[in-house]
Order: structure tokens, then C-alpha cells, then sequence
């Protein structure tokens, strides 16, 4: 078993000869995260609700699929939509950016910042995928989510959701 086991299972149950166990649960104490897909033109009305949700303490999670621009791909970019996010639209909240370029150090201070509560939103790549657990964060929005493959949405969407509070995943 790995820990994205979804495409190895599709395969096995497609060609070889596999008996299917099925996990129709949550792990105690947790609940179902809602998930929604929107129009860029609703982030907006969007980040209302992010703001509230900050207010109840919550943090979010901001995915991209780039780190920087790109002149061949017509995406959204972490270091971007950070600096969006910082000037104009939270510039009142504390905001972390997070990617693969960022030496060991530097990542692990943003991670613990988060971890810590010091970060109310988190602006990242796909880096965050596994291996980071924040009971606090209550929302993932995840940009350009048609780039993803399924078994990575749902990676990321199981970075919210691991607490007891409602949570959401917004798929942009």
C-alpha cells in the first residue's frame, strides 16, 4: 500500500484479480468536508467566507499549480496569487507561501508557522500534498483544480477535515 493508493487500485481492479474492501467511514471524530466547484468570478463572495472563518479562529489553504508565471501556460501561480492575496485581499491577515523551491529550512518554518497558528492562510503548490496535518484549517481552495489528477484532489482535499470542525473544499 502507498499512500495514494487509488491509481494502483483502479489498475488492479480493471486488469488483475482483486478483492475490493471498502471504507465507508470516517475516522472517528472527523466530519464530511462539503466540496464545491466555482468560477473564478465567485472568489470574491468566496474569500467573504474565508474571512469568517478566520474571525472563528480557522486557517485556509490556497493550492496552485505553479510556483511563477509561465508565458506557455495560461495558470495561476503561487508567488502571484501570494502577493494578490497579501496586498489587496487579506492584507489584514497573516499569509505564508509555500513551494518546492524553497530550501529544507525555509519550508519547515513556514510549515510550523501554520502548524503553530501564525499563518492564517497558506499559499502553496502541490508540496502540501501528504504528510501535513493542521486540525485548524477548516478550507482548501484549490486554483486551476482541472490540472490535478483525482487522486491528487483528493490528497488535497484531505488536508481539511481533520478535525472536528465543518470544513470545505473549494475547487477552483
Amino acid at each position: 500500500m502507498t499512500a495514494t493508493p487509488i491509481p494502483r487500485t483502479l489498475a488492479l481492479s480493471l486488469y488483475g484479480d482483486l478483492d475490493i474492501s471498502q471504507i465507508k467511514e470516517l475516522p472517528p471524530g472527523r466530519v464530511p468536508i462539503t466540496t464545491k466547484i466555482i468560477i473564478e468570478n465567485d472568489l470574491a463572495e468566496l474569500f467573504k467566507l474565508v474571512e469568517s472563518e478566520f474571525k472563528n479562529g480557522k486557517q485556509a489553504y490556497v493550492i496552485l499549480p505553479l510556483i511563477e508565471e509561465s508565458e506557455k501556460l495560461n495558470l495561476s501561480s503561487a508567488k502571484k496569487t501570494f502577493k494578490y492575496l497579501s496586498e489587496e485581499v487579506f492584507s489584514k491577515n497573516r499569509i505564508g507561501l509555500l513551494h518546492g523551491k524553497l530550501n529544507s529550512e525555509e519550508k519547515n518554518k513556514v510549515i510550523n508557522c501554520f502548524l503553530k497558528n501564525e499563518i492564517d492562510i497558506l499559499v502553496s503548490t502541490t508540496v502540501i500534498e501528504v504528510g501535513i496535518d493542521v486540525p485548524n484549517a477548516s478550507i482548501i481552495i484549490i486554483y486551476n483544480s482541472e490540472r490535478f489528477g483525482l487522486s491528487q484532489l483528493h490528497q488535497l482535499r484531505g488536508r481539511v477535515g481533520r478535525g472536528v470542525h465543518k470544513s470545505f473544499c473549494y475547487l477552483v
